[in-house]
């Protein structure tokens, strides 16, 4: 478990000799200290006989202390084993799971039964060498701090070194889930790793990469009960999963996120648990797609459907251009632009020629003039509703072609 290193050595031959006839003297007493340690270190805590079987505590702890008893008397020039021993010791508790202060505390323990059993074999025997011991005891114990101290730092560095694959390990699983992966078990193993329900109610949201500002400050703000956010950064997107509160919705998640994001944004629908999150993130950057390039907000697909399908079809959306707008896409630009604006806010005032002539500044009749005009050119009836999706559909696709050419 633990055992003794050697600092400073005795600095004559002569007390060298008398310690190491000590230290000699004590090994055959080491099957007797070894049931001591372990005794006494499971009476400090349980925990050390739940990491390993007794044997195996036995064998190691008997090794190190061996080590420890020689390193004291070995020549100045020796190899330091004790400390060699003390870092992979080190690295096994971490990988065990034994707290690192008991692991600190196993040496202390250790060094102070070595060092009691070496008194207690020279005084009211040897003084010359309780004597020799006594002038040792600085070394002794600096040796100890020093073999405690390799220990720490190679569990510190082993411990850092399983997080950072544990992380990577979850990352994988969730970028895994992300992708839509199917594999026996996956969602399993992610909602054990990243201690979240395998079903129930989760969102995805895929943000845009070009703004990173506040990014840190935006992840500190959204943390709020009844969502947890688990976030992914990409190469030119950042991905968070949301697992939503059962009283939570994607209206309180739009709530939360609106002004405290640095979009713009996409929001998925629903989805009923993390097998389902490769379609979620789909579905969210889909909704991303909708967004112009200077839009800083975020949207839910849920509430962009038509755009969204105009999106996800290209080649269809050109086409529908080409057949409903081409006629008032050949107009001169300032005649094409007053009739699409028209159109825009005769649709945003919910077909009412009046507020729609308010917002223009023009009067409701020129409103209904340039509409019969624009039906006469795209022959379709803005009265007729599969007539008037189609042309909305078109004008959309339209705009969002002209944004992708001008950025």
């Amino acid at each position: 478990m633990s055992g003794l290193a050697n600092g400073r050595r005795p600095r004559t031959g002569h007390d060298w000799k008398l310690l190491k006839e000590a230290c000699t003297a004590l090994l055959p007493r080491l099957p007797e200290l070894v049931d001591q340690h372990l005794r006494q270190l499971g009476e400090h805590s349980s925990v050390y006989g739940s990491v390993l079987p007794y044997d195996v505590q036995w064998r190691e702890a008997e090794e190190a202390m061996r080590i420890g008893i020689e390193a004291i008397s070995a020549p100045r020039a020796s190899p330091r084993r004790d400390l060699e021993y003390a870092e992979e010791a080190g690295r096994r508790r971490a990988q065990q799971g034994l707290p690192l202060d008991l692991l600190v505390h196993s040496y202390r323990n250790a060094g102070y039964l070595v060092w009691d059993s070496l008194l207690e074999g020279t005084a009211g025997k040897d003084p010359e060498k309780l004597a020799v011991l006594m002038r040792s005891a600085t070394m002794v114990w600096s040796a100890v701090d020093a073999q405690a101290a390799v220990a720490s730092d190679a569990y510190r560095a082993t411990e850092l070194e399983l997080r950072r694959r544990t992380d990577e390990q979850l990352q994988a699983l969730l970028d895994a889930l992300l992708e839509g992966r199917s594999a026996p078990g996956l969602a399993a193993r992610a909602a054990a790793g990243l201690d979240l329900p395998e079903h129930g109610p989760y969102a995805v949201i895929v943000l845009r990469a070009e703004r990173r500002d506040g990014r840190e400050a935006f992840h500190r703000q959204i943390q709020r009960a009844g969502f947890r956010f688990i976030w992914r950064m990409r190469t030119d997107c950042e991905v968070g999963v949301v697992a939503l509160g059962a009283d939570e919705g994607l209206d309180g998640l739009a709530r939360l996120l609106d002004g405290r994001c640095p979009g713009p944004g996409g929001i998925s629908p629903v989805v009923a648990g993390l097998a389902e999150l490769g379609h979620a993130r789909r579905l969210a950057e889909l909704a991303l797609r909708t967004c112009p390039p200077d839009a800083t907000g975020i949207v839910r697909l849920d509430q962009r459907m038509p755009t969204a399908l105009v999106v996800s079809q290209p080649e269809l959306a050109g086409r529908l251009v080409s057949e409903v707008l081409g006629e008032v896409l050949a107009l001169e630009p300032a005649d094409r632009a007053v009739l699409l604006e028209t159109l825009d806010a005769w649709l945003a005032c919910e077909g009412s020629a009046g507020r729609a002539a308010g917002r223009l500044y023009c009067h409701r009749n020129t409103v209904f003039n340039r509409l019969r005009r624009l039906e006469q050119l795209t022959s379709r009836s803005l009265a007729r509703p599969r007539d008037l999706v189609e042309v909305s559909l078109a004008v959309e696709a339209h705009r969002l072609a002209q944004r992708q050419v001008t950025h």
